[in-house]
């Protein structure tokens, strides 16, 4: 499934972490929209915690995760020093845990979560970029990943000098850099780290071969574009750039759904299980944010970017990761515990590992609350808002049962073996 060799695979017990950590914030984080009101227009601290919450301890953690056992295959060889990833989720996790309290209730400790954080993902690009200096055939997967990890430490600099300026008092206009520094984090890590793990996840687990890769050639070049036009334009503060470099960063993404339709119509696996299930309405809810996302384009209605956003975070990126967690989980499980034992005795087979109807109910509730909820943030409806939340936050408890199961899958097995 996965061409990773045993001779630098990140053992289990370093990337599990990651994923439980990365779980508990998603299914705590839904929540805690439960105690908010986006729907009255007005974004206060409590909002900007909870999306540091979110991006930092549920997407980064499990990207950081991911990244871990995915660049060995990116690159087709072994870490510079794998061994720093133990610094990196603790770091993270603690730096975040104290940013949004900083938020939330004590500003003084926010300079010091953003520290950090910073610690934590300077570890993070120091371990990646020499890891990538050692690959030797420079795909877009790591072009990608490249400047991903470039336009993170643009964007943690900028972040760490506006925690300074809201807790310590630097000074520094946070108005003005809040768009370049979720242009950056947004366009420039997420966005590009998925479009280059792209091609190798989506066409591995649909088993697609022979397929073209210009649209999404294209929708990296104009994405890497977009970002440091944003950038060069909130630095000489032209809104004419900022506007123009937000239009090529939705055509990229246009470009980009082109490219995943053309896998999925070339793709030899048919079966539409949970998986592929949830892509569907990841890249569903991609096409919808980029629908309402125009519209602010050309309108200063709130409420639409209110909903524009819910598409992007909780339907697309938290749907795509969901979704391949499913995969990757059970694979790292069973390489880890069964592999060496093929052979020698039965091992199960990796839907075996995967717990069907847990999954089934936390596509159906999530799914459910997605729609319901990003309803009520379009027509400010507070209470179909929460109703939706309230769905979600069934389905993200089904989420975690669901991890917690996977990564306890075989353990008895390991344990007897040491």
């Amino acid at each position: 499934m996965m061409n990773i060799s045993r001779d630098f695979a990140p053992p289990l017990k370093m990337i599990e972490p990651f994923f439980l950590i990365g779980s508990i914030f998603y299914a705590l984080g839904v929540l805690f929209l439960l105690f908010l009101d986006p729907t009255s227009g007005h974004v206060d601290l409590v909002t900007v915690g909870w999306v540091h919450w979110f991006l930092l301890g549920f997407v980064m953690m499990i990207i950081f995760g991911a990244m871990a056992q995915l660049i060995p295959v990116v690159v087709e060889i072994g870490h510079f020093s794998v061994d720093l990833y133990y610094i990196i989720w603790p770091s993270l996790l603690i730096g975040t845990l104290t940013m949004v309290a900083g938020f939330w209730w004590v500003p003084d400790v926010l300079a010091y979560g953003g520290l950090l954080v910073l610690v934590a993902m300077v570890t993070f690009l120091f371990e990646t970029f020499l890891t990538l200096k050692k690959a030797e055939r420079i795909t877009l997967t790591v072009k990608s990943v490249l400047w991903a990890n470039i336009f993170l430490t643009v964007a943690i600099i900028i972040g760490f000098l506006m925690a300074l300026a809201i807790g310590e008092g630097v000074v520094l206009d946070v108005a003005k850099w809040l768009g370049a520094h979720a242009m950056l984090v947004l366009g420039g890590f997420v966005t590009l780290t998925i479009m280059g793990l792209s091609l190798i996840l989506i066409p591995m687990f649909g088993l697609s071969h022979g397929f073209d890769e210009k649209p999404i050639e294209r929708a990296y070049q104009l994405m890497v574009g977009a970002v440091i036009a944003y950038v060069v334009g909130t630095l000489i503060d032209w809104n004419w750039v900022r506007w123009l470099s937000v239009v090529v960063s939705f055509v990229s993404i246009v470009f980009y759904g082109y490219q995943v339709w053309i896998i999925y119509k070339t793709r030899a696996r048919k079966a539409h299980d949970i998986y592929a299930r949830t892509m569907y309405v990841g890249y569903g809810s991609l096409a919808v944010a980029l629908l309402l996302g125009l519209v602010t384009l050309f309108s200063d209605n709130e409420q639409v970017l209110l909903a524009a956003g819910w598409f992007l975070v909780l339907g697309f990126f938290s749907y795509l990761i969901n979704g391949h967690l499913y995969k990757i989980v059970p694979f790292l499980v069973w390489f880890e515990r069964y592999s060496p034992l093929v052979g020698k005795q039965k091992v199960p087979m990796l839907n075996e590992m995967l717990p069907e109807r847990r999954s089934e109910w936390q596509f159906g509730f999530t799914t459910a609350g997605l729609v319901v909820g990003g309803i009520g943030l379009l027509f400010g409806s507070e209470g179909l808002f929460h109703g939706g939340v309230t769905l979600m936050t069934v389905g993200a408890g089904f989420m975690l049962s669901s991890m917690l199961y996977m990564l306890a899958f075989g353990k008895e097995l390991a344990k007897n073996d040491e």
